[in-house]
C-alpha cells in the first residue's frame, strides 16, 4: 500500500453504466411490391456492426392506422405505434418517393403521435428516380415541425443505379459509407438530445 493510499485512503472508482440508444429503422410503406423492407434490412446489418446502439426495425404495415380521424375506423394498432415509437431515442427513416413526396401511410403515421417524437433526432434515407431528394425534403419539414432534428447526411438510393431492374437492391459501395456518415451524426445527437427528455 502506498503512503498516499494509507493517508487518504483509497480512492473510489465511479461507475458508469453507459446504456445503449434505442434507434428505430421505421419503414416508410406500406404498399404491395414495396421495397422499403429490403432499405430497411440493408440498413440494419450495416448499423449492427458498429455495435453503438439497439436498432429496431419498425414497420408502419404492422400497425392498424387507418387515416387519422376517419369516422368508424379500426385504430386497435394506435397504442402499440405510441409505444413502438416512445421507446426509441433516435431514428432513420426508410422514406420512398411518390408523386414528389413521402408515401400517405408515413405521412397518417407521423401525425398520429405527437410527444413520443419530440426531442429526438434522426436520419433519412430515401430512393426514387431522383434518389427520393424530394421525399427527403417534404419528410424534413415534417419532422421539424414535430420537434424532430433531423441530421444533414443523407444516403439517396437510385432505382437507376441502386437497385437491380428497379427491384432488387443492390447498393453501390459509396451508399455504406454514406449509411455510417449518417449514423456518425445520428447517435451523437440522439444522445444529446435524451438530455432534455
Amino acid at each position: 500500500m502506498s503512503i498516499f493510499s494509507k493517508l487518504f485512503g483509497k480512492q473510489q472508482e465511479e461507475e458508469t453504466t453507459m446504456t445503449k440508444l434505442n434507434i428505430g429503422i421505421i419503414l416508410g410503406s406500406t404498399r404491395e411490391g414495396r421495397l422499403s423492407p429490403q432499405v430497411g434490412n440493408w440498413v440494419k446489418e450495416l448499423a449492427d456492426k458498429r455495435g453503438d446502439a439497439n436498432y429496431t426495425i419498425i414497420d408502419i404495415a404492422d400497425y392498424k392506422l387507418p387515416l387519422l380521424g376517419e369516422h368508424g375506423s379500426d385504430a386497435s394498432g394506435a397504442a402499440g405505434w405510441s409505444e413502438a415509437v416512445a421507446k426509441q431515442d433516435g431514428f432513420v427513416f426508410i422514406a420512398q418517393e411518390y408523386n414528389h413526396s413521402i408515401t400517405g401511410s408515413l405521412k397518417n403515421a407521423l401525425d398520429y403521435l405527437r410527444v413520443e417524437w419530440n426531442n429526438k433526432a434522426a436520419g433519412i434515407v430515401s430512393y426514387g428516380s431522383v434518389g427520393g431528394a424530394r421525399a427527403a425534403e417534404h419528410l424534413r419539414g415534417i419532422l421539424g415541425e414535430l420537434s424532430v432534428a433531423d441530421v444533414r447526411v443523407h444516403p439517396a438510393l437510385s432505382l437507376f443505379t441502386d437497385f437491380e431492374n428497379g427491384a432488387e437492391l443492390k447498393a453501390a459501395p459509396v451508399q455504406e459509407d454514406s449509411v455510417n456518415q449518417m449514423l456518425d451524426q445520428v447517435i451523437p445527437w440522439s444522445t444529446a438530445l435524451k438530455t432534455i427528455r
